[in-house]
């Protein structure tokens, strides 16, 4: 009777710990909204923030109708086939069986982590997308794109059973939303004013740096039950080494970002260091679980610093990233999920049971090798995918606001209403005494 008392609590306690985790994982969207928000302009910020909420309710009701049973679902080695509105059967989810908690709750984990993703897409719509794209391609994302490469990894896929090591996602969620953001914004072009006829960028300054900062934050702490939440149990406590790697690599981002961003450019700048603190959390997010702390340590290093130079690198190519999405979650995704090719140790191999020990713990090139593929694989996919759906998007319905609605701001051209009405709608400014 005692035992049987044990394993219930146990289980109670682990569908409590997932219950916590996917509540930190969706308040995420908090964190985003808040960090995009203040790092575009006023006259953008109600729309940017607004399309938070927008984006989690189109990517609820698409993946509880398809892109969960398309990720989990018992299908082949490229797509699940079972599972539609999460409708159960006998091995219809058998993908996450090793999960003991109710079935709704890992929907609502990975519901979050879906969320996430195309979150991060949206950066590279900022501040010239058409609002009617928001729905189309959200939409078709999380149906056709982010579930495919889950369930490549995650859902009994190829690359899961080559042994890749993505244990919370730098590649399915953060390399996805990056790759997408990325086609975005080359199909989209640059904001009107951010380059010179010589080609020369022009800074565009987010209106709110303290915004940026809470939202950075936020989305830190949501960190926890994204990385943490990932164990999606209690009882063996690994969790909490996987918070301890997670943390130790965000510190570690925003050191050597704001260091970097002083040797390069002259200032300790701090949406750089905000930044650095994000590709940290997306390069230790698919390592977390696979190494040592001190090497946490040095991929949130490595992954702080490399972004900032990116972010400047790409600018004068001339990609308009608004909030570099790509840098901060393409880039630092590919150096966290390429990173156990080389760190992952033995012992933790052993402990989650995924793939082989790291090149420089004697595992030779074959890690490295199905990390390679895996990073490759994913990011044509997306790329292709994202390319065909916007471009043919462009074609129709167009993807871009007019420049006269750029240049008024999508508060009012695409809501009706400022962010900040006192600060830019005459009706609200101040009247003189001769006015009055």
């Amino acid at each position: 009777m005692r035992k049987m008392d044990e394993k219930t609590l146990t289980l109670g306690l682990d569908a409590l710990w997932v219950m916590l985790s996917a509540v930190l994982v969706i308040g995420m969207q908090a964190g985003f909204a808040l960090l995009e928000a203040g790092s575009t302009r006023m006259k953008n910020s109600g729309h940017v923030a607004g399309k938070q909420i927008l984006s989690f309710a189109i990517a609820s009701l698409a993946f509880w109708a398809f892109g969960f049973a398309i990720t989990f679902g018992a299908g082949n080695s490229f797509i699940g086939t079972e599972g539609w509105f999460l409708k159960e059967g006998k091995g219809t989810f058998d993908s996450l069986s090793w999960a003991n908690v109710p079935l709704e709750l890992k929907f609502l984990f990975q519901l979050g982590f879906a969320g996430v993703s195309l979150a991060i897409a949206w950066g590279g719509f900022a501040e010239r997308a058409k609002l009617s794209v928001y729905f189309l391609f959200g939409t078709i994302f999380t149906i056709a794109i982010y579930p495919v490469i889950g369930h490549w990894v995650w859902g009994g896929g190829w690359l899961g059973k080559m042994g890749m090591q993505d244990f919370a996602g730098s590649t399915v969620v953060h390399l996805q939303g990056a790759i997408a953001a990325l086609v975005a914004t080359i199909l989209l072009g640059p904001r009107i004013g951010k380059f010179n006829k010589d080609k020369t960028p022009n800074v565009i300054p987010g209106h709110n740096q303290v915004y940026t900062v809470i939202g950075g934050l936020i989305l830190w702490i949501g960190w926890f039950g994204f990385n943490a939440g990932s164990t999606m149990a209690v009882g063996d406590g690994f969790f909490g080494y996987v918070a301890l790697t997670t943390n130790l690599a965000a510190a570690a981002g925003a050191i050597a970002a704001i260091v970097t961003a002083k040797i390069l450019v002259g200032k300790a700048d701090i949406p750089a260091m905000v930044n650095g603190v994000l590709a940290a959390l997306v390069a230790i997010t698919a390592a977390c679980a696979f190494v040592e702390p001190w090497a946490a340590v040095v991929i949130g290093a490595v992954a702080g610093s490399f972004t900032f130079w990116t972010s400047i690198y790409f600018e004068r190519k001339g990609i308009d990233d608004p909030i570099y999405a790509f840098s901060v979650h393409g880039v630092a995704g590919i150096i966290g999920t390429i990173s156990t090719g080389f760190f992952a140790s033995p012992r933790l191999v052993e402990i989650t049971g995924i793939g082989k020990a790291g090149l420089f713990y004697g595992g030779g090139f074959d890690q490295l090798i199905v990390q390679t593929v895996g990073v490759l694989g994913a990011a044509v996919y997306v790329a292709a995918v994202s390319f065909v759906i916007l471009y043919a998007l462009k074609k129709t319905i167009g993807l871009r606001v007019t420049a006269e609605q750029e240049i008024s701001g999508l508060d009012i051209s695409e809501h009706g209403s400022y962010g900040y009405p006192e600060q830019l709608d005459p009706a609200y400014q101040p009247k003189t005494l001769a006015q009055q």
